[in-house]
């Protein structure tokens, strides 16, 4: 019987600290993620990503062709997860699509810097952490 893969929800700002940093702890996270777990997301994860990753005020940091590769590679081995149990529970209420993947989406863990969906950790049993923390697991 195959291993059973961690199920992970990884917020945009850890997807962009990574491509601004390639050696820094959310780019670690994002390698170990994409070959050793289940990443999972929602339409509205999968939205803001491309959104904010293809905007042009990321062009001075970060050349439109590493963004792109990245979400070349997130592509075909993401989970998209639908989410029919609403989440209405972060300060931000723009975070809560982050926790809405993870239950929805039977997620393990939810990675991110935002300290609105940290301060939550656990929510509903799922580990909320930073990626030096995930690392340090």
């Amino acid at each position: 019987m195959p291993a059973v893969r961690e199920r992970v929800v990884i917020d945009t700002n850890v997807f962009v600290s990574g491509l601004l940093s390639t050696q820094s702890p959310p780019a670690r996270c994002i390698e170990h993620v994409v070959g050793c777990c289940q990443l999972v997301a929602s339409e509205a994860n999968l939205r803001e990503l491309m959104q904010t990753l293809l905007s042009p005020k990321f062009d001075r940091y970060v050349s439109q062709a590493r963004r792109e590769a990245l979400l070349g590679r997130l592509a075909p081995i993401v989970e998209i997860v639908e989410v029919v149990q609403q989440v209405r529970a972060c300060r931000d209420p723009k975070d809560d699509q982050f926790l809405e993947a993870a239950v929805n989406g039977r997620a393990d863990v939810v990675i991110t810097g935002d300290a609105d969906l940290l301060a939550l950790d656990p929510f509903r049993g799922i580990a909320i952490v930073t990626p030096a923390a995930y690392l340090a697991r």
